[in-house]
């Protein structure tokens, strides 16, 4: 693979501590710039981490906003080692023409399977017998402790986890019941839902697995709690804006909400050494990680593992922000057709660099990017 600037002089820079595999890929493929960064890092330090950066690696911690990413006047790609992208400007990058990459199925499995041992755990009533056992109180009892067998869980959002989550379930002997959006066919025995508020009434356990969007925010609120079952759980593994955490505490407090488990929260500390604060704290029948749903060593390894090939043999689309000379609107002949053809290729992961840093349309849509036997790339020193 050719790119107009020679290859140790592009600049990789990679926060959060991604896999050892991102750096051992891109010196496979001959970049040898590749600075590390195992936190993620905010103000100042970030910018000055990538001046001067063509290539940028993060997961879901560091804030790429529209400043930080104008202080990268080199940036030609960012990539998301992770499911959201949430934490980056996605306008600014598309006015500067940068493609952002996601990895919207690689931890997957690792998101379904924390939240299954939570649904066990939490009807069990594991939490609060370990809190109960760490502070000497010995309560050895049958009460409040459920099997999983029989009992309904109720997905929000049946996409790539809850798919996922819905199988694994009913291997369990749970009844599924899901709600989306958009019509899904049903894996199993599940059955969907028309609204939001059946799967609420029926479910014994509910897990939202759904985007940030306009309609997600605050999807889950007082209204909401008031619909759901008496002792029923509530499970957040998605978005931290998608529930009411103010809510969440009422309804535990009056005994309303049986337990809870929360991986992702509105604010969260930006770093290690800062404190986490929330008013689900003081609940000890409520499970809190610190969005580490997706985290683990597999995962981070299949995020830098996949490979983006040609259509005839990938089913997966690639989810970037592609640079376009011309308006493509649906329905054109060029719908589904990136206008640039300067691509990089970096163990099968395509950038695109768009024809000008001049170009003022650019389309956001999702592509599969065929695999050229040479790519070139226009790459500014």
């Amino acid at each position: 693979m050719v790119t107009s600037l020679d290859k140790s002089r592009i600049k990789v820079v990679l926060l959060e501590g991604v896999h050892d595999r991102a750096v051992e890929n891109f010196a496979r493929h001959g970049y040898k710039t590749v600075k590390r960064y195992k936190k993620a890092l905010a103000g100042d330090e970030l910018k000055d981490a990538i001046a001067g950066a063509h290539f940028v690696g993060i997961r879901s911690r560091t804030r790429l906003t529209r400043e930080v990413i104008a202080s990268a006047p080199k940036l030609v790609t960012i990539g998301a080692f992770c499911i959201g992208t949430n934490q980056i400007d996605l306008d600014a990058a598309m006015m500067r023409g940068i493609p952002v990459f996601n990895a919207p199925f690689s931890n997957t499995r690792s998101v379904a399977e924390l939240v299954l041992a939570e649904i066990t755990f939490l009807l069990r009533g594991i939490p609060a017998k370990n809190a109960l056992l760490h502070r000497g109180v010995w309560a050895k009892s049958a009460d409040d402790a459920r099997e999983v067998r029989g009992k309904t869980l109720g997905i929000v959002g049946y996409g790539n986890i809850g798919t996922q989550l819905s199988v694994m379930a009913e291997a369990l002997g749970m009844d599924v019941c899901f709600y989306d959006i958009v019509t899904k066919l049903p894996l199993g025995n599940a059955r969907m839902m028309p609204t939001l508020d059946d799967v609420l009434a029926a479910a014994d356990v509910v897990t939202f697995h759904v985007p940030e969007t306009p309609l997600t925010r605050g999807m889950m609120g007082r209204d909401q709690f008031a619909r759901m079952k008496p002792g029923a759980m509530l499970i957040n593994a998605s978005r931290g804006t998608v529930v009411d955490l103010d809510a969440a505490a009422d309804a535990l407090e009056r005994q309303h909400l049986g337990g809870a488990a929360f991986d992702v929260f509105p604010a969260e500390p930006e770093g290690n050494d800062q404190e986490f604060l929330s008013p689900l704290r003081r609940f000890e029948n409520v499970i809190l990680t610190p969005h580490i749903a997706g985290s683990t060593i597999e995962a981070q390894a299949n995020i830098v593992a996949r490979r983006y090939i040609s259509p005839a043999r990938c089913q997966e689309p690639m989810k970037t922000v592609i640079s376009a000379t011309k308006p493509l609107r649906p329905g054109s002949p060029n719908e589904h057709k990136p206008a640039s053809t300067n691509m990089v290729d970096t163990n099968g992961i395509i950038f695109i660099n768009p024809p000008s840093r001049s170009t003022s349309l650019v389309c956001v849509r999702s592509y599969i990017i065929p695999m050229a036997a040479k790519k070139r790339a226009v790459i500014t020193p």
